[in-house]
């Protein structure tokens, strides 16, 4: 090769983390029947992991077969179709194909972000693979199109959420672990949004009031309605909480479910609360992360 000539990479294999919901309120509805929320989002790290390769022929494939999903319907091949023509509606030259693989290890249905966090990582990979230089908001927006998730994972650092989840600002997080529990059930996010009993009132925090040890002040609005529809997470939240008395502010729901946590001061804490509860439970233990592993 001659000197000062590179060539752009053709292969990429990036990490998805996962996100807990700190607190979930739901303070109104929009007239299109979106919920307003508020929550804090912190990432986590654990990780699904995805690999990318460039195609010349312009296709866009998975490679990994993922199951009751079928590929047209995966948000990963969403989000790969959906950049493809945006880069064809800005003229921008290229073939834009690629063979995608997705490593799960976030479990599906479960609050943690997983299908989110793998649409925005496939939006910054082939962003970068496909060298569009599109910019972080006209992504998120892309994003927002996918789901109510996606924009959070593509800001890439904690934050504190409104609107639907898009509006977002920055927090700072004690370096905390994390026990999260993972009740073999999957809960649809429609359903639990759509439930005649779920509060949709909750009174409205101000950003600038916000602080990480008025957490236990706060709640999940959405698991009182997943707790009584789904017994097996009613179970393993209160086995949850009877090993939670080192916790930073006790055990909760996150998201829609329907996994459930508690945040811990040491990771010795969180592993012996998981200790207690093996093997009848399971789960696994994570550290907070500042920014996303991609960002």
């Amino acid at each position: 090769m001659a000197a000062g000539i590179t060539t752009a990479p053709t292969t990429l294999t990036v990490a998805a983390p996962g996100k807990l919901n700190l607190f979930l309120h739901v303070i109104g509805r929009r007239a299109d029947g979106h919920h307003l929320l508020q929550s804090v989002f912190v990432l986590l790290d654990v990780c699904d992991t995805l690999h990318f390769s460039l195609r010349a022929d312009g296709a866009i494939h998975r490679q990994s077969d993922l199951p009751d999903v079928r590929e047209e319907d995966d948000l990963v091949v969403r989000a790969a179709k959906l950049l493809k023509r945006e880069a064809q509606n800005a003229a921008s030259p290229g073939a834009y194909g690629v063979d995608i693989s997705v490593d799960k290890r976030l479990p599906m249905g479960a609050g943690l972000g997983g299908g989110s966090s793998d649409a925005a990582t496939t939006l910054l990979a082939l962003n970068q693979l496909w060298n569009l230089g599109f910019s972080n908001d006209k992504l998120r927006a892309l994003g927002l199109t996918l789901g109510a998730d996606v924009p959070f994972f593509l800001y890439g650092r904690n934050a504190f959420a409104e609107g639907i989840g898009e509006q977002l600002w920055p927090v700072a997080l004690p370096c905390w672990w994390y026990l999260v529990l993972t009740p073999p059930v999957h809960v649809p996010t429609q359903a639990v949004f759509t439930h005649p009993e779920l509060t949709r009132d909750t009174i409205r925090l101000r950003i600038s009031d916000f602080s990480a040890n008025g957490l236990g002040d706060t709640r999940n609005d959405l698991q009182a309605v997943v707790l009584k529809t789904f017994p097996v997470v009613s179970r393993y939240l209160q086995a949850l909480q009877s090993v939670s008395q080192k916790s930073v502010f006790g055990a909760r729901m996150t998201g829609s479910g329907a996994c459930v946590f508690a945040a811990f001061p040491s990771e010795q804490d969180a592993r012996g609360a998981l200790d207690l509860l093996q093997p009848e439970y399971k789960g696994f233990v994570a550290q907070g992360l500042s920014r996303h592993p991609f960002s």
